[in-house]
């Protein structure tokens, strides 16, 4: 069984989660930004919050709520960011489940909708992703947008 819960309430998988963040995401020197905003949801604030999947106390995945996470659109919040899922775990509806995740979450804080980014097209749409449109993320590297309504 795979429980979803705040990286918060076990904060000793913190390393694990910049680790997968950071080889998925980052390049080889932003370690210490994706530490960074990982580590701010530790502290109590509303965003960013970071969600991990556990099976049997193991994490086996991450996903954020994150105020913003494409600089070059910042009108637009909150944001689903930074979803990943261990390989063992990959093809297994990981993925969806951790997206549904913090839509559910999202609509219990108050929110109405939800955004994200990708530079691949398919996967998001196929699960109730709206594409909106193009996007710079920093500094020219071109992005597929997309709206989640949660009303």
């Amino acid at each position: 069984m795979i429980n979803i819960v705040p990286l918060a309430d076990y904060p000793q998988y913190l390393q694990q989660v910049v680790d997968w963040q950071w080889r998925a995401f980052g390049s080889e020197n932003s370690r210490a930004f994706f530490a960074s905003v990982v580590e701010s949801g530790l502290r109590g604030a509303d965003l960013p919050i970071t969600f991990i999947a556990l099976q049997e106390d193991k994490p086996v995945g991450t996903v954020g709520l994150w105020r913003c996470d494409l600089i070059s659109r910042q009108d637009l919040t909150p944001w689903l960011a930074a979803l990943y899922v261990d390989e063992s775990q990959r093809g297994s509806g990981l993925g969806l489940r951790l997206q549904q995740f913090v839509e559910d979450y999202s609509r219990r804080a108050g929110f109405s909708e939800l955004y994200l980014y990708s530079d691949f097209s398919g996967y998001y749409e196929r699960h109730g992703w709206r594409y909106i449109g193009d996007a710079l993320d920093y500094p020219d590297r071109p992005v597929r947008l997309y709206h989640r309504a949660l009303v």
